[in-house]
Formats: C-alpha cells, structure tokens, sequence
C-alpha cells in the first residue's frame, strides 16, 4: 500500500491555511472565558484612537454603536516585524508518523502549523512577517512584509517543509543563527522552532550555540525559543522492555540497547540539558518555551501575544 504524504494529509484538512485559522477562531473564543479576554481586541479591524491621530480614517459608524473612538486599520500598516526561523534538520522529522497519525504530530509537521498559526495572527493584526529555514544550510530566507502575495509565499514554503527529501540533514544551528541574525536590521520579534540538536560533524560547545541565541537579541529584537520535542520518547524515554536499535537520523549512526537499562540516565542527562538551556535564556533575557508534539497551540499563541504586549 503506498504510503500517504504529509502534503495529502494537509489537503484533508483543504488547506494548511484553513486548518490555521480554524486553531485561531478557536482560541479567539476561548479568550472570551480566559484570564485573556483582553488580548481579544487585538484581533480587531480597527485600533483604539489616540487623542491627536488624524480623524481621517475614523470608523463613525463603529462609534454609534460602541460609544467608543477607532480608526480603520490598513494594509499599509504595520504594527509588529516578526520573522519566524524552523529548524529543518533530520532530527526535526522525529517521529516517523504511520498513516493514521496527523501531520503536525512530529516535529516539523507541529513547528510547521504553529507557524502558519502564528502567521494568520500576524495576518489579521496587519504586522509584517518573514521567514528562515535552516538545516546543513540556509534553505530559504524572506524578509518582513505584510502583503497576501508575501503570506501565500511563505505558506508554500511551509507546506514543502514537509517533505523530507534528503536523508540526513545535519544541523548547524551555530553558523545559520549569526547568518540570519546579520540579516535582521530593523526591530523586530524573532521566533524559533528547533529541537535544540547539534549533529556531531558540527559539534561545538554550548556557549558558542548560546553565543548565536545572543546574537540574535541584537538591535533590541526579542527573542522567543520554542524548544520542539516528543516529550513521551525524546524527554521521558518511554519505551517497553524490549531490545531497540535507535538510529540518528542526522549521522545514521545505529545502537542497540534495552531501554530500561538507560532510561534513569538518559532521562538525568535530558533534564539537565534543559534546564542549562532554560536558565541560559532567562540570563539572556531570550523567552524559553518547552513544547511537545502532543501540546495544542494553546501555550504557543498565549507566549506569542504576551510577548507582543510587552514588545513596547
């Protein structure tokens, strides 16, 4: 039986844009019964008018019924730069979904819809979005608009993430962060999906990969790490008593081990590499956000718009 593509999975669901904007509407009506009802507003046509803005683009009819003073937002507007940045190493195609599972159950595929989610957000706020994909090299690279041209460009790009055509995609997380973070100029909010693994060919130390997230934050940017992993195997090792062998899907590189006889360590050493990482973000002021492939966007979408009020 041939096996069903990540891509006609997605057209089960018409669109990945539909499919994001179904987990917007979603969480746009569950703020209303939400400690964040607030941040409803900010999916709005319109912005609160400040005393001394032109009147030109006053919404009066808006005001006959609310009592209340907006202005009409334009596409010409641009509110927030936000460029979002997916690690599309091998690593990121974890785990291997059979038929029956859903796209955006691995890595890639839940970085993929968390972003275009992210991107619908941006698209109803009129801010501006651009894109950068790295792996063994810099894949793709789009600046911040906000045009439709521009958000159905980047859309198609992530479709095709999907895709793992090449075997064995390294991860060189180092080199690509400084590329991309030489590229950023103007002000913007960054947003990264990565599980965080470093292939051993381009192995360096922690403060170096650290040294990058830094970079990033220059030219006042904020920064937001959301660390992708399957927490039921990759975090919490739950496997049965039976000999595995465990492939590296960057390097090929095999062993065979049973899984109890290296959970308690293997699951030690993980802790501790997240909280390095956690606490290294918090001394860099970089926003740290754990997720998992089984999460809904729920934590992705409250992260996002807190971090926006508090852009300023």
């Amino acid at each position: 039986m041939k096996m069903e593509s990540q891509i006609d999975k997605i057209s089960k669901f018409q669109h990945l844009e539909l499919l994001a904007n179904q987990v917007v509407e979603g969480f746009i009506s569950g703020m209303h019964k939400s400690p964040f009802h607030g941040f409803s507003a900010e999916f709005s046509e319109h912005k609160v008018y400040n005393t001394g803005e032109s009147t030109k683009h006053m919404d009066w009819k808006l005001y006959a019924k609310t009592d209340r003073l907006y202005t009409k937002r334009y596409e010409e507007e641009t509110n927030l730069r936000c460029h979002i940045i997916i690690d599309n190493s091998s690593s990121m195609h974890y785990p291997k979904l059979s038929n029956e599972q859903l796209f955006y159950e691995n890595k890639i595929g839940f970085s993929v819809l968390a972003s275009a989610v992210l991107m619908n957000i941006l698209k109803k706020q009129r801010d501006a979005v651009g894109l950068s994909v790295f792996s063994d090299r810099y894949e793709y690279y789009a600046p911040e608009k906000g045009s439709e041209r521009h958000h159905r460009m980047l859309l198609n790009v992530l479709e095709n993430l999907l895709e793992n055509q090449k075997p064995k995609k390294t991860t060189d997380t180092v080199t690509y962060l400084h590329q991309i973070a030489e590229k950023m100029h103007r002000r913007s909010m960054i947003l990264l999906f990565t599980d965080m693994f470093q292939s051993d060919e381009m192995s360096t130390s922690d403060e170096k990969l650290f040294a990058a997230l830094q970079h990033l934050k220059h030219n006042k940017h904020k920064v937001v790490l959301f660390h992708v992993m399957d927490y039921k195997t990759e975090l919490n090792f739950d496997f049965d008593s039976a000999p595995r062998r465990f492939v590296d899907l960057e390097s090929g590189e095999e062993i065979a081990v049973f899984a109890d006889n290296v959970k308690e360590s293997y699951e030690k050493k993980m802790q501790e590499y997240f909280t390095k990482v956690a606490m290294t973000c918090a001394q860099n002021k970089i926003k740290y956000v754990p997720v998992s492939v089984g999460d809904n966007f729920e934590k992705i979408l409250t992260t996002y718009l807190i971090e926006k009020q508090n852009f300023g």
